[in-house]
């Protein structure tokens, strides 16, 4: 059995190599590296007529035009090529004159011109096939032979083996070089290229060359066969061959044609060749095994590897036999190293050089290590340790390692940690292999330490090891970084994360003594930042939380919750809370903040939230800031308790705003029309589009409830432009129908500070064909406070489109007489709280009567909005007011009801 063991082994070893599938790698890593020391010309029977960059940018583009393919053959023939060989894909038709020119071509070189064939997978179309063989289009397949141009990269990608021909749908077609070659065998068997065969010995010309008949490259092509290919790499026709060498596609072609011109059609031997001679091996290795020492052997085995791969490559040079000697010379390397590990303590080698490669690496760390004995006594000390305690190696060898350890209060440790065998063992065991201690340097400095702890065996029993990591620093950073997540850095004071730990903490508890958040809010503290800087506006903070700790001593947490508000948890009775936020805010009103030497008057608001009221820290917040809210929005200064109404209305509104986006998605919206007439003739001139939401259970929903959240929300730029777009629309189709009525379309404010708002009612004009004067644009005051410059710009641009704009609600401002001075405006709408109440003599008369002076004055009509009474018209004509509207005349209706009652011949247009 012992004499069987070695070959047993180189057995074994053999066997992983070929599982492991490493052993074609290996087998063609050396067959192509042969390929190295077997070179060899090429004939030059071939020449490669390159599409290079020279000649893609000397024609200025790609895929070049059919009738330069053309010209390409017409110059080849004349220079006396014998066979041209195109590796060009052909299989699309081009245009009919280009394609002609081509056929034209192929047809005047009689029979020989070569195009390509080539094979490739595609997904599957339903008939089972996954197969698609492209092909020159029929106009030049008649003219011309095909040749398939397939060549098939090995596993690892790089391209071996060639084969002469392949038969395709039942019509046999030879491959491109076996037609170079002239030979058409199909039973012919694949084979592997000689690319020993030197790439740069082939013959190769820019297509550029021939296409400007340069003398010197049509002398090269007479009697020559010429492959015409893409070599350009952005061309991307590249494949990878033996050694790591990026050849392109034509390239490849030619040397297999010069591996059959050549006779050098390699055959690799099969695997019985290799596994006999690997059974000759085993049998001499066994017959001089015993008799042969081990140098003799290693030395045998090294000579016959040399012998066997020197043959291979003989054979090879001589003959087109490719002799596959990796298996046989991995047996011999098998036995070498069969013999080296029989004559070699490999365990002892390995322990004496993990064991040094320990100690280096030990020397090397920055962390402290310490090796430690059974009796716990140190036995390895390295520079790290010194640098971490202080100690010289000299002084720390052969010490306990408790020496090295304090108690918590930095005394030596009385009661040591010992690190002997049981209890590192148990340690070990149970996982605990870190622990953190309290160090002693040298000097009597305690200081946290970490220690990692490890064991294993030696010659001299089980070591001990520690790693030392001074963790002194890391403590403190941990310690920093807890109070940067937990405290207000300009101010000390627990900030929001700490707060709401605090919040679900008394929420939680649920105790009879209720606990309240006050929130407390400074006023105007944005702009004293913005005053006096921000390093002032921190030094008031700090002024403002010292006041708070002394008015609110008895509060169990005070934190910053923002810039400007500050969070007190209070435990007690409501009526206690409400107190201490009334304290806080006379104090705050009856003695200034002083910062350095200069007073301020600062004001709070203070918002109270019971933890009754929320299921969570979140929602008392948010109580409290609804609390907050309305007591700075009210005129006393008193704190404001939360009410669950506040928290009602918003919930409400965000509801009805998701229905409102619901409902311009599923158009719900509806344009209704309120006519205008002319006073002094009673003629309908115009119609306000007024929106109406159409609710699928509510039915008509009035504007007063939904516009004021439609307005102050993103939804007020789409609810707008749907409006712009819906009246335009109307306008034009009552347009279309012979009606000049003028549509009154209400501006948000949103249009003006988003996107182009001149371009889209230009854009809505055009694409309805509707007449600009037709279009009446109205702005409120709102908008032109908001930015007058832009304001005034927009409407300029909205004049110069014809379109008419109108100022609404004129006289419920405080600045209309500057706008209608400033502004470019075509009429005035008197609000209708003015026409109402309107009385001969009452002071709405007057300010009626000035309006409509004024517009008359500055060339502007006047329309009078909410006529409800034939005495309300009457006085309104009487003045010299030009336009009217309101229930007296019509409520506003649909559209269609509109048409019906009020498009009448007196609104006809003029043609």
């Amino acid at each position: 059995m012992k004499r069987l063991r070695p070959h047993l082994l180189v057995g074994l070893l053999l066997s992983l190599l070929i599982l492991s599938g490493l052993h074609p790698w290996m087998r063609e890593t050396l067959l192509d590296a042969r390929f190295r020391l077997l070179t060899r010309q090429a004939t030059g029977d071939i020449v490669l007529v390159e599409i290079d960059p020279r000649s893609i940018q000397a024609l200025g583009r790609w895929p070049w035009l059919r009738s330069v393919h053309a010209e390409l053959v017409q110059r080849l023939e004349r220079a006396g090529a014998t066979d041209i060989v195109f590796d060009v894909d052909f299989s699309t038709p081009s245009s009919p004159d280009q394609d002609a020119a081509f056929a034209a071509a192929l047809q005047a070189a009689g029979g020989s011109v070569v195009l390509p064939a080539f094979r490739q997978r595609v997904a599957d179309r339903g008939d089972g096939h996954t197969l698609h063989v492209n092909r020159p289009i029929p106009l030049f397949a008649q003219q011309a032979w095909l040749a398939l141009v397939n060549v098939l990269p090995e596993r690892d990608g790089v391209i071996r083996q060639y084969s002469h021909s392949a038969v395709i749908e039942g019509e046999f077609i030879a491959s491109v070089g076996a037609m170079l070659a002239g030979r058409h065998d199909q039973n012919a068997p694949p084979f592997r290229i000689d690319f020993g065969i030197q790439p740069a010995s082939v013959p190769s010309l820019s297509a550029i060359d021939i296409l400007r008949e340069t003398p010197a490259a049509l002398a090269a092509l007479h009697g020559k066969k010429a492959i015409i290919a893409g070599t350009a790499a952005e061309l991307g026709d590249r494949f990878t061959v033996p050694n790591g060498r990026i050849i392109p596609g034509s390239l490849v072609q030619a040397l297999a044609a010069e591996s059959i011109i050549q006779g050098r059609t390699l055959t690799t031997t099969s695997p019985a060749v290799s596994l006999g001679g690997l059974a000759a091996l085993i049998v001499a290795m066994a017959a001089i095994w015993s008799r042969v020492r081990a140098g003799r052997r290693i030395l045998v085995l090294g000579l016959l590897a040399l012998a066997i791969e020197g043959a291979a490559v003989c054979v090879q040079a001589f003959h087109p036999i490719a002799f596959d000697s990796s298996l046989l010379l991995a047996g011999v390397a098998a036995y070498a190293l069969v013999t080296a590990i029989d004559e070699i303590d490999l365990r002892g080698l390995l322990r004496l050089a993990a064991e040094r490669r320990f100690e280096r690496i030990a020397m090397c760390l920055s962390d402290g290590l310490v090796c430690v004995d059974q009796t716990g006594r140190i036995t390895l000390w390295n520079p790290g340790a010194s640098a971490i305690f202080g100690h010289p190696e000299q002084a720390a060898i052969g010490q306990p390692f408790e020496f090295l350890l304090a108690q918590g209060d930095g005394s030596v440790s009385e009661a040591p940690f010992r690190l002997t065998a049981v209890p590192l063992a148990r340690l070990l065991q149970r996982g605990g292999t870190v622990v953190e201690l309290m160090g002693l340097r040298r000097s009597g400095e305690p200081f946290d330490l970490e220690c990692s702890l490890s064991c294993w065996d030696t010659a001299a029993g089980v070591q001990y090891g520690v790693v030392l990591r001074d963790i002194s620093l890391r403590k403190r950073q941990q310690e920093h970084i807890r109070y940067l997540a937990e405290c207000d850095t300009v101010t000390g004071l627990p900030n929001r994360n700490s707060l709401m730990a605090h919040l679900e903490d008394a929420i939680s508890r649920k105790e009879p003594g209720t606990a309240t958040l006050l929130l407390v809010g400074v006023n105007r503290f944005q702009q004293i930042n913005n005053l006096y800087g921000h390093s002032f506006g921190d030094a008031l903070v700090v002024a403002l939380v010292e006041r708070l700790r002394v008015v609110a001593a008895q509060a169990s947490l005070i934190a910053r919750l923002g810039s400007d508000e500050f969070a007190i948890l209070f435990t007690g009775e409501a009526g206690e809370a409400a107190a201490l936020g009334e304290r806080i805010v006379a104090d705050f009103q009856y003695r200034p903040v002083t910062v350095g030497d200069r007073p301020h008057r600062i004001a709070v608001a203070i918002g109270l939230a019971s933890t009754s009221t929320a299921q969570h820290a979140e929602m008392l917040i948010g109580n409290a800031h609804f609390a907050l809210a309305s007591a700075k929005a009210q005129t006393s200064a008193a704190p404001v308790p939360f009410d669950p109404l506040m928290r009602g209305a918003i919930e409400r509104r965000e509801a009805l705003e998701a229905e409102l986006r619901t409902a311009l998605a599923d158009n719900e919206f509806e344009l209704f029309y309120q006519p205008q007439i002319e006073l002094r003739t009673g003629t309908v001139v115009g119609a306000e589009a007024l929106i109406r939401w159409r609710h699928s259970e509510r039915g008509y929903v009035s504007p007063a409830e939904f516009m004021p959240v439609v307005n102050t929300t993103s939804l007020s730029e789409d609810v707008a432009a749907w409006v712009l777009e819906t009246a335009c629309r109307r306008a034009a189709d009552w347009q279309r129908r012979g009606y000049a009525i003028r549509i009154g379309v209400n501006l948000a404010q949103s249009q003006f500070a988003t996107g182009d708002l001149a371009a889209e009612v230009e854009r809505r004009l055009a694409e309805n064909g509707l007449r600009p004067e037709l279009l009446e644009l109205e702005v409120t005051e709102d908008i032109i406070l908001d930015d007058g410059a832009k304001t005034l710009r927009v409407l300029a641009a909205l004049r110069a489109l014809g379109v008419k704009i109108a100022f609404d609600d004129f006289g419920t401002g405080y600045g209309s007489l500057t706008y209608l001075k400033s502004f470019p405006l075509d009429k005035i709408k008197i609000d209708q709280s003015f026409v109402k109440r309107l009385e001969p003599g009452s002071q709405d008369a007057a300010i009626v009567a000035a309006t409509i002076d004024l517009g008359q004055a500055l060339g502007l009509s006047v329309i009078a909005e909410g006529i409800e009474t034939q005495a309300t018209a009457s006085l309104l004509r009487e003045m010299g007011c030009d336009e009217g509207q309101g229930y007296l005349i019509s409520k506003p209706i649909p559209a269609q009801e509109f048409a019906m009652k009020f498009l009448r011949k007196e609104a006809r247009l003029v043609a």
